[in-house]
């Protein structure tokens, strides 16, 4: 088989049509579906099936498409690194993240990228979650990503620093001019929550956290994408916690928690940064590095290491906080509760 019978594989699923898909790669129809029938046989059975509305993967098509697609994109990433590496000036650099890092950090990365780099087109890849970022880089969707530090990451993270979580309300509220705001304060409000938010031991994490500080928080609307939520918040729907960048240019109070809400911002990659990569990576913003806070007390209750939890201090954990599907790591201590039973199966 080879990386052109491949692609043209790929081209289908993403068309879901012949007829698209030749189209877009240039090429007949006849020559398409040669090409594809040629990689069936040499797999040794049917990858695509003809729907009554298009084209589908076969069961035997679904377990191939991932290793094809990180063929093809290997093979992509291996002619970049190499113009990279002769100092190519032209090409292309592909970057994944997640959405309120491609809405809130890159737009002013990606301006002074292009005024310095004029002959190299980026191409952003936006994916809801850290775990979808994370997946399809494994896949070589790209050649660096930026997100949450990634959990069991075989490859190269840097990282970037720590962005403050905050929550954003009008510019009006009563609380706007706070210099912080515990959450047992905002016991009493309605909340805009995301669609995405992680799950601790079987409940969601604004549910989780409110109960530490003893209370049940009232849900008014629920969304998708963080930079909906913020401007719902802004309008008076509801308060809600999100990274301070995404809601700068909103007309919007943003108070931070006490104590503070932080999450780790990496770049990461599936190989050694090298050429325009390791020079996009380079040219980034560092976040500042905030101390964390240390717990003395055995009874606090930990989070559950399955969610992630960074150990900085050796003795406070990372939790990670939900903004429209984006995980947000807090070094901050939680608040004791009675130990519940641990949820098996």
């Amino acid at each position: 088989m080879s990386l052109r019978q491949m692609e043209y594989l790929l081209a289908v699923v993403e068309e879901a049509s012949f007829t698209r898909a030749a189209d877009v790669l240039n090429v007949t129809q006849s020559a398409l579906s040669h090409q594809i029938k040629a990689l069936e046989r040499e797999v040794g059975g049917e990858l695509l099936e003809r729907l009554p509305r298009g084209v589908g993967l076969t069961p035997m098509g679904r377990a191939f498409l991932p290793h094809a697609e990180l063929a093809v994109r290997s093979a992509g990433q291996a002619r970049r690194a190499a113009r990279a590496a002769a100092a190519a000036t032209g090409g292309e650099l592909h970057v994944a993240t997640v959405h309120s890092v491609a809405i809130g950090v890159l737009p002013p990365v990606l301006a002074r990228w292009r005024r310095e780099h004029p002959g190299v087109c980026l191409v952003l890849h936006e994916y809801a979650t850290p775990e979808e970022l994370r997946e399809r880089m494994e896949r070589g969707v790209a050649d660096v990503a930026l997100g949450p530090r990634p959990r069991t990451w075989s490859g190269p993270v840097v990282s970037l620093g720590q962005e403050e979580i905050v929550f954003v309300m009008p510019p009006d509220d009563p609380l706007a001019g706070r210099a912080a705001v515990r959450l047992e304060d905002l016991a009493d409000r309605d909340w805009v929550r995301c669609e995405m938010e992680p799950a601790i031991e079987g409940r969601l994490f604004l549910d989780w956290m409110c109960e530490q500080a003893g209370f049940a928080p009232r849900t008014a609307v629920r969304t998708q994408h963080t930079s909906t939520a913020v401007r719902i918040a802004a309008a008076g729907g509801g308060v809600v916690a999100a990274p301070a960048h995404i809601a700068a240019g909103v007309e919007c109070a943003t108070v931070p928690v006490d104590p503070p809400w932080r999450r780790e911002l990496t770049a990461f990659s599936r190989v050694e940064l090298s050429g325009v990569a390791a020079a996009f990576v380079d040219g980034l913003p560092r976040l500042p590095e905030q101390p964390c806070a240390a717990v003395d007390d055995p009874s606090v209750r930990p989070v559950p290491s399955d969610l992630g939890i960074s150990t900085s201090c050796g003795r406070a954990g990372g939790l990670e906080l939900a903004g429209a599907g984006e995980a947000v790591r807090r070094p901050v201590p939680v608040r004791p509760v009675p130990a519940a039973p641990r949820e098996t199966g």
